[in-house]
C-alpha cells in the first residue's frame, strides 16, 4: 500500500539576474530581469507503508524542494501528490498531524527549555492528552535513552544528544511518515551509529515510514533498502540498495600516512589517487582487490595512521547519471 504517491511533479523558480555595474544595478532595480530555473521536472515514484527509503543528490539536484512540496511547504506548478490520502498543498494542517521532519541544521526545539519541556509543549500543539503525552514521553526516554539529560536545557546538550530529542520531538503526534534531512552531519562516527541504530528501532516498533536524505554513504548503506537519486531535478535512479552497491559502491578509499615516503607502483583494481611527500591516497575496486590486497602493499611498520572510506557520495551520483547519459 503507497502513502505517498507523486505523479509528474514539478517546480520552477524566477531568480533575478544581477547585472554588474552602477548603471546595471540602477536597471536590474527598475526594470529586472529574471531567470526561470527548472528545479524539479517531472518526478514521478511511491513510497509504501514502512518502508525506509533515501532520497538523495547532490546539493541543487531539487532533493530538497521535493521534500517541501511533500510536506506542504511549497506547492507544486504541475503533477499530483498524495500523501496518506492527502493533497499537501489543500491539506497542509491535516497532513502535519500524520508527518514529521526532522532537520539535523536546523532546530525545531526551545533552546531554553528542557527536553521534557519540549515534548510537552509539542504535545499540547497537537492536542494530544496529558496522560498520554506522558505515557509516550515514558516510553521514548528509554528508547532513546534519554534520562540523563532530559531534565538539562537544550542549549546546553550536545549535537547527538539534540539529534536524538529532535527525533523524539517528532515522533510524540505519532507520526505515519517521518522525514529526515541530514539527521547524522556533524555528529562523531560513535555518536552516528547509535543514531542509526534509534531510526532502525524506530521503523520496526513504529512501522513508521522513513524518507531519509543523506549525504553520507554510510547512513543510506546501513539504513534503507531503496535509493531514488535525483540530480538537476529528474531522477536518475530508483533502485535497491543491494543493486546499487553491486553496481556502484564497490570501491573503497584508503588514506594513508607513513614515516617515510614509500614508492608504490599501480596493481589492477588498486589506483593510485595522491602520493605526496608522507601521504598516500588509493582507491580500492573490491571487485578485483580487497582492502587487505591493498594494505599488503604498504609496510605497516611504516604507517602512522589509516582511514578508510566510502567513494564520496558526489561521484557516485556523477557515475550514474554519465551511465543515463549513455543509454
Amino acid at each position: 500500500m503507497a502513502v505517498i504517491t507523486v505523479e509528474k511533479l514539478s517546480k520552477s523558480f524566477k531568480v533575478k539576474i544581477k547585472e554588474k555595474g552602477l548603471k546595471g544595478s540602477i536597471k536590474s532595480f527598475i526594470k529586472p530581469k529574471y531567470n526561470i530555473i527548472k528545479a524539479v521536472k517531472n518526478i514521478s515514484f511511491s513510497v509504501e507503508k514502512g518502508e525506509m527509503i533515501a532520497f538523495i543528490g547532490p546539493n541543487g539536484a531539487g532533493k530538497s524542494t521535493s521534500i517541501k512540496m511533500m510536506t506542504g511547504i511549497l506547492f507544486p506548478d504541475g503533477g499530483k501528490i498524495d500523501v496518506l490520502g492527502l493533497d499537501p498543498t489543500k491539506d497542509r494542517k491535516k497532513l502535519a498531524y500524520e508527518i514529521g521532519c526532522v532537520f539535523g541544521q536546523k532546530e525545531q526545539l526551545w533552546t531554553h527549555l528542557t527536553p521534557y519541556d519540549n515534548f510537552k509543549f509539542f504535545g499540547a500543539i497537537y492536542d494530544i492528552p496529558e496522560s498520554v503525552v506522558e505515557q509516550k514521553i515514558d516510553e521514548m526516554r528509554e528508547l532513546f535513552e534519554l534520562d540523563e539529560f532530559i531534565n538539562t536545557p537544550v542549549r546546553n546538550l550536545s549535537l547527538g544528544q539534540r539529534i536524538r530529542c529532535e527525533i523524539v520531538a517528532s515522533l510524540i503526534h505519532e507520526p505515519k511518515i517521518l522525514f529526515l534531512d541530514e539527521p547524522t552531519i556533524g555528529l562523531d562516527p560513535v555518536v552516528k551509529e547509535k543514531i542509526r541504530t534509534l531510526i532502525k528501532r524506530m521503523n520496526k516498533e513504529f512501522k513508521t515510514t522513513i524518507v531519509l536524505t543523506s549525504h553520507d554513504v554510510s547512513d543510506i548503506e546501513k539504513l534503507c533498502k531503496r535509493v531514488i537519486i535525483v540530480n538537476k531535478g529528474q531522477i536518475v535512479l530508483d533502485d535497491t540498495m543491494e543493486n546499487l552497491k553491486y553496481h556502484y559502491l564497490n570501491k573503497k578509499i584508503i588514506d594513508v600516512k607513513m614515516k617515510e615516503k614509500v614508492n608504490l607502483e599501480e596493481v589492477d583494481g588498486i589506483t593510485i589517487l595522491k602520493d605526496k611527500d608522507y601521504n598516500l591516497k588509493l582507491e580500492v575496486d573490491l571487485k578485483k582487490k580487497t582492502i587487505a590486497d591493498a594494505i599488503k602493499l604498504l609496510n605497516t611498520d611504516n604507517m602512522i595512521d589509516i582511514n578508510i572510506s566510502n567513494v564520496p557520495l558526489e561521484d557516485i551520483i556523477s557515475e550514474i547519471y554519465k551511465d543515463g547519459e549513455k543509454e
